[in-house]
């Protein structure tokens, strides 16, 4: 499917998705989820772009199939130029299935401060705190001014090699002696891509983090695919001990994101969970 949907088709998808979400199987159902969390009260979700080739409306089911509570939605799916009625579409589609938004991105700032404040107003609206974002360096003084006004973080994203945040110094450079709330979205895989390690990244950026894009890598170098994490080179079980050492916050995004096999990536991203999941376990007894 295409990658991009016009403004009344994403009305038409978002609108429709609120019944079609009440239709998956009874085994996909939120409420048929187990008492315990599996993820020990970690955001955890999905970035949407792992389901860029499905809709809006096929993509939230999944993501409901998945029992997960939490998405991060790009672009394509939840545009930032949706109108109120959209908004509000998406927001009581969303928690008729019992799905959370905590992050949306990855989103482009520059100088233009009156543009970057349109990204926070949608924010605002939509009702999440994390924007993951690819800040251009003459960005950060007008986002230190509207992350004070809004209280919504801007979490780095790093975009693997040649990128503006490729190695750690970058990322610790771009937020120094900026407010608190702009902070860092880690992407284990494209860490792995820089051949750098996610761990240190973790612990090393601490309390800035507030955002994770996580994934694994086949190889450590620039062209690669992704692969069950675990499979490759993402130290999982570190990965997850980091985490708890830093209190990952609860109102962070915490998000599964599987770049490979666009057309039918489910099979993956569920052994990818299964991972996840199977770490929490020992990490967070």
């Amino acid at each position: 499917m295409s990658h991009t949907f016009s403004r009344r088709h994403f009305l038409a998808v978002s609108a429709t998705a609120t019944a079609g979400a009440m239709l998956v199987s009874p085994g996909f159902a939120t409420q048929d989820a187990p008492a315990d969390d599996p993820y020990a009260g970690l955001p955890m979700g999905m970035q949407s772009y792992s389901l860029r080739n499905f809709d809006v409306a096929t993509a939230i089911r999944q993501i409901q199939g998945l029992k997960l509570k939490c998405v991060e939605f790009y672009g394509a799916h939840f545009p930032l130029d949706a109108s109120d009625e959209q908004i509000s579409a998406m927001k009581k589609t969303l928690a008729d299935a019992g799905i959370k938004i905590t992050a949306h991105g990855v989103n482009d700032f520059t100088s233009d401060h009156e543009r970057n404040r349109r990204v926070f107003e949608f924010a605002k609206k939509v009702g999440f705190r994390n924007i993951t974002a690819n800040p251009r360096p003459d960005s950060f003084d007008s986002l230190e001014r509207l992350v004070d006004e809004y209280d919504i973080r801007v979490c780095i994203h790093n975009h693997g090699p040649g990128a503006l945040y490729d190695k750690l110094p970058d990322m610790t450079a771009a937020f120094r002696n900026r407010d608190e709330r702009i902070g860092a979205c880690v992407d284990t895989g494209h860490v792995l891509r820089s051949s750098e390690d996610p761990v240190k990244w973790v612990r090393e950026l601490g309390g800035r983090v507030y955002a994770l894009h996580i994934k694994d890598v086949a190889e450590q170098q620039a062209r690669t695919h992704d692969v069950v994490i675990g499979r490759g080179h993402l130290n999982v079980d570190g990965l997850f001990t980091a985490l708890k050492e830093i209190e990952f916050p609860k109102d962070g995004s915490m998000s599964i994101e599987y770049e490979s096999n666009p057309d039918n990536p489910i099979a993956d991203i569920e052994q990818c969970l299964a991972v996840a999941r199977e770490s929490i376990g020992k990490v967070y007894a």
